[in-house]
């Protein structure tokens, strides 16, 4: 009994630490807006995490491995630090300059449990985080589209997400496990800086452009998995998570696309890992995922000739297209102490050169990972886990379409790289 109320008391923690916590931080991410992997075990193989399952966050990527999860509880803790900006070269009427946002660091919380209700099902729940549009900068680059004084400082945008999933995992066979999860997800965005286009020639509904506030989302969805394991050496997993409905943005209608909508996308996962019998230290993993950004018309509408109003339901957005991730991960287990982790990944380039006006608010041009990570198991029950990713430098170059502005006469550079450290902890009963 003491155990079991030890227990709740570590998840209930947990819980309100990720909630209370991503609900207060940007929750920045590098695949767009999307986080790559979740927990310091998944983030560790660079985001492998499909058919490998590294704690009770490997739920959040695939809802099938409750059972092999067990009875478990932990959270984590993310310090990420990107470095992200523009460069627009003079001849038009973008203020011309070298831009670097500010918010160098962030700390993204991430929890959730898990028990084991016969030796076929389990049931828990994760609470992770999304994000990517933390942007702040010193110069409105769009002061000159209006009167002197009109445009304020800083320019800039925040999205951030929150998911809830709660998580069922059934054994059909020795070889078939199955998960099904339904997401609440809570989101919220604010502008600021956009002035120049808060007025009846450029939005379907000014006054809800920019500078008011923190606006508020709520949604659900739900998560698919299936985890298949035809012999003691092969494992593969799917996992699908559907579109997530959200209620519109109010006090942004007059700038994303559809009034205000801003729902999330869907994504599918396929991946394999092989753990030789001759030496059962080692897994392999690799795998492949898609993100449907071309699917939510605020994200993937395009702004490369911006000839409708913002708002309207072909109205401009961010020219997103859809994001195909290639991941490959590998675990060495030294001992009953001390498993190493590392991994690669790839990410196709989703924003194309005439798209680079609006994405100076969110430059998400990442594509490279590279990721080493480690868990230490104290005793039988408390572990402390670690992770490392360097998200290579990349940039995305071009002009705007839109001649009536004269941007076609204006090269923008954008750029971005990232370092990001995880840190958790676990506990098993």
């Amino acid at each position: 009994m003491r155990t079991s109320i030890r227990t709740h008391r570590v998840f209930a923690g947990t819980a309100i630490l990720a909630m209370v916590g991503a609900a207060a931080d940007p929750a920045l991410a590098t695949n767009g807006y999307f986080a790559n992997g979740y927990g310091a075990g998944s983030k560790g193989m660079a985001g492998a995490g499909v058919a490998v399952p590294s704690g009770v966050l490997s739920l959040a990527q695939n809802p099938a491995f409750g059972n092999k999860v067990g009875n478990s509880a932990g959270f984590c803790v993310t310090v990420f630090s990107p470095d992200r900006g523009f460069d627009i070269e003079p001849g038009g009427p973008l203020v011309a300059g070298k831009e670097t946002s500010s918010n160098d660091y962030f700390y993204i919380p991430c929890g959730g449990a898990n028990w084991s209700l016969n030796d076929r099902s389990s049931l828990g729940f994760v609470i992770y985080g999304n994000g990517g549009m933390n942007t702040e900068y010193d110069t409105n680059i769009f002061s000159n589209f209006a009167p002197p004084g009109v445009a304020t400082t800083p320019l800039g945008v925040n999205l951030e997400q929150v998911f809830i999933g709660l998580n069922y995992s059934y054994e059909l066979n020795d070889q078939i496990t199955l998960g099904f999860a339904p997401i609440y997800a809570l989101q919220r965005f604010s502008a600021t800086g956009l002035e120049p286009f808060d007025n009846a020639m450029f939005s379907t509904n000014p006054g809800n452009v920019t500078n008011n506030g923190d606006s508020w989302s709520r949604g659900w969805g739900y998560h698919l998995g299936l985890l298949y394991e035809p012999n003691a050496e092969w494992d593969i997993g799917i996992s699908y998570r559907s579109r997530i409905w959200m209620s519109e943005f109010d006090r942004y209608s007059g700038l994303f696309a559809e009034q205000g909508d801003f729902d999330v996308p869907p994504t599918f996962s396929i991946g394999a890992g092989y753990t030789p019998a001759a030496d059962p230290r080692f897994t392999i993993t690799a795998e492949y995922q898609r993100i449907y950004y071309s699917q939510i018309p605020a994200i993937a509408n395009s702004s490369a000739v911006i000839d409708t109003q913002f708002g309207a339901s072909d109205g401009p957005g961010f020219g997103w297209e859809d994001m195909d991730v290639f991941r490959v991960g590998a675990v060495y287990r030294q001992n009953d102490q001390w498993t190493f982790r590392g991994g690669v990944s790839y990410a196709t380039q989703f924003i194309d050169n005439d798209e680079v006006l609006l994405n100076t608010l969110a430059p998400g041009t990442i594509q490279w990972h590279a990721s080493v990570g480690a868990t230490y198991k104290l005793n039988e029950n408390w572990s402390l886990h670690g992770a490392y990713t360097h998200a290579f430098e990349s940039k995305v170059s071009g002009r705007n379409e839109t001649s009536a502005f004269g941007l076609d006469l204006q090269d923008i550079d954008l750029r971005m790289s990232q370092n990001e450290i995880v840190f958790g902890a676990s506990y098993d009963w």
